[in-house]
């Protein structure tokens, strides 16, 4: 079923057995990321036999991690629309403006995805309970795929993440404890904590596979597109796990024969109260510094340290992408316009790469005539108090 070799880390190239439940490198504690056999997986998996599979990620089970069927825990995640937004579209004058809508996954958001291939990893290889930092979206998933599998979930959330998220966690059983902080504050409790509770980390990027279940969404975006990618690609980069995902299944897919070398300029957007990658990129460091005192009222983008900041930067030079914050008032402004002009009820994130696209134009560094990607990562109902707030004010 399944064309995984190993893991390899992503800083120092270190080769890990993918046999194992995994969590970073262990000599230099970097991101771990899944090997494909992609000669023997380009000889089962071809145009023709994808063309007849269900709709949905798993159509690209010989280059996703799990071995054993029976293991994959599913409610239907992927094959997300992605939609040509005309009436956006003449707004800014672009013919070729489109948004691959997110929140139409099982739990509101691209993060069904990544949280779906995690469980179902974990469970095959015997992972007893599973514990995530998130802001909202993340855990929402990881709780109602941990359900579906059977696996206890615990959740660390800081204390003012918008109510809804919280009462899904709880929905789905998941035992969830607020705190005080940020999500890197989560994420050091889970840290200091999962030997003894014995549970297994499911944060970003500090297991290999909830990656894998992003890099669906550029396997989707490639054939939706008639396998000629876009000029551009706009996301909204918290942790950055699918930009990530999306630029190694640009590369998996070339080595498969199934595009050329040509990629789309990949493009983060960042709150103006929590830039670490957009600073990072515009002072040219390799990585990104924490940012202090974040601010933003998108939760998926009030990410102060990212794990993946390395990876993020690196696939943004290598393709001639960019990086740009917009201020959470542009971001409101771009929700209510996505949603008058094209029926989509988008998260704060979704409304931030629209106005990041007005900032990008209007900087000359997007050409109207290009043809463009924007991500709607999430749903905005479970926002709505925060939105609702912010357009009374408005």
């Amino acid at each position: 079923m399944s064309f995984l070799i190993d893991l390899e880390c992503s800083d120092c190239g270190k080769r890990l057995t993918s046999d194992e439940l995994q969590n970073l490198c262990p000599d230099c504690a970097r991101p771990l990321l899944a090997r494909y056999d992609t000669d023997g997986a380009a000889e089962a998996l071809t145009l023709e036999t994808l063309a007849v599979r269900e709709p949905n990620m798993w159509r690209y089970r010989e280059m996703l991690p799990v071995r054993d069927e029976s293991a994959i825990v599913t409610l239907s995640e992927g094959g997300t629309p992605l939609i040509h937004a005309r009436r956006l579209g003449d707004r800014l004058g672009m013919d070729g403006l489109y948004i691959k809508d997110e929140s139409v996954n099982p739990t509101g958001s691209f993060k069904a995805r990544g949280l779906s291939m995690a469980v179902s990893r974990a469970l095959e290889l015997g992972a007893e309970s599973l514990a995530i930092p998130s802001a909202g979206n993340a855990a929402g998933a990881l709780s109602a795929y941990g359900a579906k599998a059977g696996i206890p979930v615990y959740v660390f959330m800081p204390r003012d993440t918008p109510r809804p998220f919280i009462v899904e966690c709880r929905a789905h059983g998941a035992a969830v404890e607020l705190v005080d902080g940020l999500i890197t504050d989560c994420g050091k409790l889970v840290a200091a904590r999962k030997d003894a509770e014995g549970w297994f980390d499911v944060s970003t990027l500090k297991e290999p596979y909830r990656v894998e279940g992003k890099k669906t969404m550029g396997y989707e975006l490639a054939e939706q597109c008639g396998w000629v990618l876009p000029d551009a690609i706009l996301y909204p980069a918290g942790g950055g796990t699918g930009l990530i995902g999306m630029w190694k299944a640009f590369s998996e897919m070339e080595a498969l024969g199934w595009i050329g070398p040509e990629r789309p300029r990949m493009i983060a957007v960042q709150a103006a109260g929590c830039q670490p990658i957009v600073r990072a990129w515009e002072q040219q460091w390799p990585d990104a510094p924490e940012w202090e005192n974040a601010r933003t009222l998108a939760s998926g983008l009030r990410v102060p340290a990212a794990v993946g900041d390395k990876l993020m930067l690196a696939a943004i030079r290598e393709s001639g992408g960019d990086a740009v914050a917009v201020p959470d008032g542009d971001m409101v402004k771009g929700v209510r316009e996505i949603g008058t002009c094209e029926g989509i009820f988008a998260a704060p994130e979704g409304g931030a790469v629209l106005a990041g696209l007005r900032k990008m134009i209007a900087l000359g560094r997007i050409d109207r005539a290009d043809r463009v990607v924007l991500f709607n990562t999430g749903s905005g109902h479970k926002y709505v108090d925060n939105l609702a707030e912010l357009h009374e004010g408005a």
